[in-house]
């Protein structure tokens, strides 16, 4: 049985563990809680809060939610209260809560694996188009995001969302976060194997259930089995990479321990090879250790990177496979370095039974619900009853027959959803940024969609594989570290001494595996009006400094100070 606060006998079994008492460890006995976060999951478990939101809060309005409910609980149903408008960012950080919170929410659909039929891409826009403004933004986590949603409307959602087999449970919150999977799972020509039967089984047995419904923060899990490396497993907590194993066949590398926000750290392999039935088992071993070990006492401390670097690979595997598991995991090899110059399956590409798939790029995730619902009927009318979204913030149409696949393109394109974008619209990303956040300090997916165009005008020759990430605070959503360009929104002086928008910069940031954090100049930071200005100077610059064939992060990773201000 698992270890609870209510249930400590059934702890794991106690060891020494090297950090203090006041880390707050289940699995040393240590149940008391010891900030407001671990005391409002004590009091009632996340999950509960649905009853409430169904039977009070939608029937009695936003102001009867009590708040440990609002800030805290209904993300476990994918609601968080969004920024109200009007407030610079200056003052992120010194007003209260409930100054900064507005009356409406954000609401995140769970997708685990990218994927969706065409019938349930169509219900999402139709709810967009009915309950959110038109809001319907695509996240780097293959989610989508709906903003302006009234409390009173959410149980209708949620109806209208289940009964085409979507949620919203655990999309936030202390939880098992949505499952990424490769959008190509079980259709691209080079495959390694199909991890969809394991994002099901891990759904189906543990999504939504009180087993792991309280961590000391939230679990990120990637699975896929292609070659590309396209789920982004290195900044997870837990990944399941594909390889061929000399004697085994096809199956899994386990990787744990990965993380970006203010303390990045590139995931841990564990050197085990795990085939595809077992896949389930060991996730709940490794969410089991977090949900045990896991730290509560700082919520800065306790995402489960710092467990992992704190005890190592060697202590890390032995405590999975001894307490567990209660076996021993068979050693395995590293995946193999990625051949394509880009991971996100944009474009025409064959599949296993001579279709085709068609990725397409919206400008930085924001799109709408209408648009959406069109997406469904062209994908439709050509032959296909399947979309996928991506950890790019792209979106595939799979199954599409060759003689459909030219119309398709032109049918997208009339929606300026591109299949063959400019490596500036392929490559940039941004966060949600202050528009709705209330961590945000600077706008970023209109600054974003507008350097895309900016960029595409005035370097038009630029065609090499390039990603540009822009967040809105500290947090790290939009992966500014391990982007080629970084930037990671704050407020800066413009040359007039005046505070304004403004970005830090990143440098040569990579993932895959020469994964790593690149490098921060000195100083080096832009006001938001200066930002392409900059962008154009570095880029031009490494056309003529690279060397043949060097990739961006490696030139950016050499090159002098002076080049890269």
């Amino acid at each position: 049985m698992a270890a609870t606060p209510q249930n400590p006998a059934a702890a794991a079994p106690r060891r020494k563990v090297s950090r203090h008492r006041g880390e707050g460890q289940w699995a040393a006995g240590h149940f008391t809680p010891l900030n407001g976060n671990e005391q409002f999951k004590k009091d009632d478990d996340g999950l509960n809060v649905r009853t409430r939101i169904e039977t009070i809060y939608s029937k009695r309005g936003f102001d009867s939610i009590d708040p440990n409910d609002l800030r805290g609980r209904m993300r476990w149903w994918g609601l968080y209260t969004q920024r109200k408008p009007g407030i610079d960012g200056g003052k992120t950080a010194i007003l209260e809560p409930e100054e900064l919170d507005d009356k409406y929410f954000m609401l995140r659909v769970r997708i685990d694996g990218g994927r969706l039929t065409t019938e349930q891409l169509r219900v999402i826009g139709e709810i967009s188009q009915e309950f959110a403004r038109g809001t319907a933004d695509l996240t780097d986590r293959q989610n989508v995001q709906y903003h302006w949603i009234r409390i009173e409307d959410v149980p209708e959602i949620w109806n209208r969302l289940e009964a085409v087999g979507l949620s919203t449970t655990e999309a936030c919150g202390d939880t098992p976060r949505v499952i990424l999977g490769s959008p190509v799972a079980g259709i691209a020509e080079d495959e390694i194997i199909d991890g969809t039967p394991a994002i099901d089984e891990i759904h189906s047995r543990y999504i939504g259930t009180k087993e792991f419904s309280n961590l000391p923060r939230k679990f990120k899990t990637a699975v896929s089995g292609s070659p590309l490396l396209d789920v982004a497993h290195e900044i997870n907590d837990i990944a399941f990479v594909g390889v061929e194993h000399p004697e085994h066949g096809p199956g899994f590398d386990l990787w744990v321990g990965g993380g970006l926000s203010t303390n990045p750290k590139i995931g841990v392999r564990l050197g085990a090879w795990v085939p595809l039935d077992e896949v389930p088992d060991v996730w709940a071993g490794v969410i089991g250790i977090f949900r045990d070990y896991g730290y509560r006492r700082l919520r800065t401390r306790a995402r489960l990177k710092f467990l992992v670097a704190d005890w190592g690979q060697e202590k890390f595997r032995q405590v999975l496979e001894d307490e567990y598991l209660k076996r021993k995991l068979v050693d395995g090899p590293a995946p193999a370095q990625p051949v394509a110059r880009w991971r996100d399956h944009v474009g025409v590409h064959r599949q296993q039974d001579g279709r085709f798939y068609v990725g397409f790029a919206p400008r930085v995730g924001r799109i709408d619900g209408a648009t959406l619902t069109k997406i469904a009927e062209l994908a439709e009318a050509h032959g296909s009853g399947r979309v996928r979204t991506t950890v790019e913030q792209k979106m595939i149409v799979l199954d599409v027959e060759e003689g459909q696949v030219d119309s398709l393109v032109e049918g997208l394109a009339a929606l300026d959803l591109t299949a063959r974008p400019s490596s500036f619209r392929r490559g940039t990303m941004a966060c949600t940024g202050i528009e709705y956040c209330k961590l945000a300090i600077v706008e970023t997916k209109a600054r974003g969609a507008a350097l895309i165009d900016e960029l595409e005008r005035r370097i038009p020759e630029f065609d090499e594989p390039i990603t540009i990430n822009i967040n809105g605070c500290p947090n790290a959503c939009a992966r500014i570290q391990v982007a080629d360009i970084g930037l990671k929104g704050q407020l800066v002086l413009n040359d007039k001494g005046e505070q304004v928008e403004g970005f830090q910069v990143h440098l040569g940031g990579a993932l895959g595996l020469e994964a790593g954090f690149g490098r921060k100049v000195r100083g080096l930071k832009v006001t938001s009006e200066e930002l392409t200005d900059y962008v154009e100077r570095v880029l031009k610059r490494f056309q003529a400094e690279r060397e043949d064939g060097e990739r961006f992060a490696t030139w950016a990773t050499r090159a002098s100070e002076e080049a890269l201000s």
